[in-house]
């Protein structure tokens, strides 16, 4: 399996995790702080989409996020602690949904040599190598939200 192949199965792991463990749950339960330093159901959704749009980006797509959206889930942005100041839980599922068919298309359309291309010469860092450490990154992010699932008053087990 090519490298581009097994980048698009695994973000589609992670996005039917992501939409199993936001199953349900309401936009009220998505914005649940934590008692302990971190972040809600929704910023952890939305920094996730937010990444995506960085291995859009590197495909040629474009983002869906635009950079005002982006800003608002950056690491170290201010929690998302109301309504108000957050992205809909609906629109950022959306999100999720979207860039997983675009990320899809991006990496069928990639070569080899595209994901060989250095990204950053001082740490001879390739394409395919920033995509896959966006990746590693949300699979962190992606752990995260069974607990804040369960924070919201669920008890139940999804994987």
């Amino acid at each position: 399996m090519s490298s581009a192949k097994k980048l698009v199965q695994s973000f589609g792991t992670t996005t039917w995790i992501i939409k199993a463990q936001a199953k349900g749950l309401t936009e009220e339960q998505m914005l649940i702080q934590p008692p302990f330093r971190g972040n809600c159901f929704n910023w952890v959704v939305g920094h996730i989409a937010g990444n995506r749009d960085k291995a859009l980006v590197l495909l040629g797509e474009e983002a869906i996020f635009s950079e005002a959206e982006a800003a608002r889930y950056l690491t170290g942005s201010e929690p998302v602690t109301g309504a108000e100041t957050a992205i809909s839980g609906q629109r950022l599922l959306e999100a999720i949904e979207e860039s997983q068919a675009r990320l899809a298309a991006g990496l069928e359309r990639v070569t080899v040599d595209d994901l060989a291309a250095i990204y950053n010469e001082e740490r001879g860092q390739t394409v395919g190598d920033r995509i896959a450490g966006l990746h590693w990154h949300e699979t962190y992010h992606t752990g995260q939200l069974e607990l804040l699932r369960q924070l919201a008053g669920t008890d139940d087990a999804i994987i």
